[in-house]
């Protein structure tokens, strides 16, 4: 049996809302003179600029040390 089909089957829950909409981004454009990482941080992190950098931390809110 597929995950998707047992957390059906054992919490009654779909893999997928029965109405999804489309998502919309937005992403600031980035100052001249803005802090920026260097080539092989911004590439580990996905992005060069500090104000980008939004880690995610699944279940957790706010900083990694919470």
């Amino acid at each position: 049996m597929k995950l998707m089909e047992m957390a059906a089957k054992q919490y009654g829950i779909a893999a997928l809302p029965d109405n999804p909409v489309p998502a919309m981004a937005y992403v600031p454009f980035q100052e001249e003179d803005a802090k920026i990482f260097s080539p092989d941080q911004g590439y580990a992190l996905g992005t060069m600029y500090y104000a980008l950098n939004k880690p995610f931390y699944g279940s957790k809110c706010g900083d990694a040390d919470d």
